[in-house]
């Protein structure tokens, strides 16, 4: 089915915690791999899975930070991979697949937001390729461990999706390098992602849903330079949060903790979610919140999709698309 990109009355809000909208369910048994596990968001999402009992595959880029922010968590565990690294990713993808083991939920939460103008790989750009294209060669490779009938995939984007669509005439920046366009383009990337992969896996019953966690401060702003934040009106001159709208990471983890598990969501998906329900959808030119058309696209969110297989030469769908 196709779900409707409209409020469900979750029952949750933006002041929410992981915490909370996990009080009730229990993820006995259940396994979830979530990238950047380590720090920001990715930790307390890790943080509140495990104390729901799911066991947790945190890969890591930084293996030594995540092993100290990791530690006294029971039901973590570390793997190695950078995303911006393809043959890495192969590498943890094999390992895992090694195990035997089955995926019940997979949140592509690591990202890199802003930075200066980067190249890896080929000469992709390094936030299109880390956000994006390395998530989609991990869910791809893992795809024969996630399991039908239930599993979830969560695509963590952003507010930040409405600085740009896809830029189907430059997609590298090869003509000219804007950090903020370029961090948009990858979140739209995020959620036309979720699209297609739901459009993709839900006859075998996996569902995958895109979302925005909110405005937290956590490492992810390491690339912007305090005067720039001071400026935008995020922090004072000694650091201190500004802005009343922001959320504490316990709250930012919430969205994408309810996503991967609210039994609302059951037989539903392929939708943008914020503060912990189904996101309105917002008008293409406007004020902040809900999510624009161009990030909700099917067209472009197969047109994506083809693209990225043939980037990274991986598509665990290659028979149906």
């Amino acid at each position: 089915m196709t779900t409707p990109q409209h409020t469900i009355g979750s029952g949750f809000g933006a002041d929410s915690t992981a915490a909370e909208v996990l009080r009730g369910i229990d993820l006995s048994g259940k396994l979830a791999i979530v990238t950047g596990g380590y720090s920001g968001l990715g930790l307390e999402t890790t943080r509140a899975l495990a104390g729901a009992g799911a066991r947790v595959v945190v890969p890591a880029r930084r293996r030594a930070t995540a092993e100290e922010a990791l530690d006294g968590i029971d039901g973590a565990e570390i793997d190695e991979l950078d995303l911006a690294d393809l043959d890495s990713v192969r590498g943890f993808a094999e390992r895992f697949l090694a195990s035997g083991r089955n995926v019940d939920l997979v949140i592509n939460n690591a990202g890199i937001m802003a930075c200066p103008e980067t190249r890896v790989g080929p000469g992709w750009e390094a936030q299109f390729a880390t956000n994006h294209l390395g998530h989609f060669a991990l869910v791809n490779r893992l795809w024969p461990a996630i399991v039908p009938g239930g599993a979830r995939v969560i695509s963590v984007s952003s507010s930040g999706h409405r600085l740009s669509g896809i830029r189907w005439d430059d997609i590298q920046f090869e003509h000219g390098y804007d950090k903020w366009q370029a961090y948009g383009q990858a979140k739209t990337a995020n959620a036309l992602f979720a699209v297609q992969l739901d459009a993709l896996g839900r006859d075998a019953g996996v569902r995958a849903f895109s979302l925005h966690p909110g405005g937290i401060l956590t490492p992810l702003q390491r690339h912007l330079p305090k005067e720039e934040m001071v400026a935008a009106g995020w922090i004072d001159e000694d650091g201190n949060a500004l802005n009343p709208a922001f959320k504490t990471p316990e709250q930012g983890a919430a969205t994408q903790v309810w996503a991967a598990t609210s039994p609302r969501l059951a037989d539903l998906g392929g939708v943008f979610c914020e503060d912990c329900d189904i996101a309105e959808p917002a008008a293409a030119e406007g004020p902040a919140g809900g999510v624009r058309p161009h990030a909700t696209d099917p067209e472009q969110a197969a047109r994506l999709w083809t693209l990225s297989a043939e980037l990274t030469g991986v598509n665990a769908f290659a028979a149906t698309v």
